[in-house]
């Protein structure tokens, strides 16, 4: 299928997503394969492209938050249209357990990386969103899968992804990370411990190909930021309600969406600590601003939250140092 092609078929999915028409929208990407539309294409080009388009919507006010659960459940139904049709494939190159971390809720990402790796020839065992380091363990023990892959797409996912990169190399078990979270290159990952990175999902398969069998345990983190992360961690609703307390986008705002966004701005905290890179801290607070002045708060409050979170994290100079230096 022609690029020309998969643009117009982008554009009428697109459409059927807006409409929630999830029968209709399945049955285009079943037609489109038919027609030897590239699979890798159908999921990043068309399904992860819309997706991309409904996250926006929300974010920019345009949609509710059911509109958006709404239209991803049709993003949903043709993932699993592509990925039955990846099953057609002989699974021949290894078994791979796929996970979301925990706090991580946005499944489709990974879902989509899953359909890519059926396709090219690998077993997965999709675990889900949200999955505790725990759980992991106990089916990387079942299945002794050759690789782990983890998928996070929120920055306040990434401590929970580093356990589930010391549950995965704790069996000796190479983990591929993957997501939004990770940013624009290793950085966040190789800090993590992560065996490997992989910008998309088009690179996924190559990159996991090229993973050792066997890999070591990963070293201690750097013991001042991951104890001042791990007493975050368990401050977390302390410091959330004094934050909640304290600061406010205005009267016209549910609670539980304050709280939502004072929850990760401390998370981001926590990832940047974590990570040793201080750029989710920008980019949390870019996006926070957006979402704020979209939704009609004053264009000064996402950098009142800003000042309010390092007045809360006097008590932890690291995480206070970073809001001071790099919210903005």
């Amino acid at each position: 299928m022609t690029a020309v092609r998969i643009d117009a078929l982008a554009r009428e999915f697109g459409e059927l997503v807006s409409t929630v028409d999830s029968e209709d929208a399945v049955a285009l990407v079943e037609r489109a394969l038919d027609d030897g539309a590239d699979p890798m294409a159908v999921l990043v080009d068309v399904i992860a492209a819309a997706q991309r388009r409904v996250g926006f919507r929300w974010q920019r006010g345009e949609w509710s938050v059911a509109q958006e659960h709404a239209a991803t459940a049709v993003a949903v139904s043709a993932t699993e249209a592509v990925t039955r049709r990846a099953r057609l494939t002989p699974a021949a190159r290894g078994r791979v357990v796929l996970a979301c971390a925990e706090r991580e809720w946005h499944a489709m990402p990974a879902m989509i990386i899953g359909g890519a790796l059926r396709g090219a020839g690998w077993s997965v065992t999709m675990l889900g969103a949200a999955t505790p380091a725990a759980r992991l363990t106990q089916y990387l023990h079942d299945l002794g899968p050759d690789v782990t892959a983890v998928s996070c797409s929120m920055p306040g996912a990434l401590p929970a992804t580093r356990r589930i990169i010391e549950a995965s190399t704790a069996d000796g078990i190479p983990v591929l990370a993957g997501g939004p979270a990770f940013g624009t290159d290793s950085a966040r990952a190789d800090a993590l411990g992560a065996t490997a990175w992989a910008p998309t999902a088009r690179e996924v398969a190559q990159v996991i190909a090229g993973l050792p069998p066997v890999v070591p345990a990963v070293p201690p983190l750097p013991a001042g930021p991951a104890n001042e992360q791990a007493s975050l961690e368990l401050d977390h609703e302390a410091l959330a309600a004094t934050l909640l307390r304290q600061w406010s986008p205005g009267p016209d705002w549910l609670a539980a969406d304050i709280k939502d966004v004072v929850d990760l701005a401390l998370h981001c905290v926590g990832a940047a600590l974590l990570t040793g890179d201080a750029r989710p801290l920008p980019d949390t607070a870019a996006w926070v601003s957006d979402l704020l002045t979209s939704r009609g708060a004053d264009n000064t409050t996402a950098g009142e939250l800003g000042e309010q979170l390092a007045h809360v994290l006097r008590e932890y100079p690291l995480a206070r140092n970073l809001v001071t230096a790099h919210w903005a």
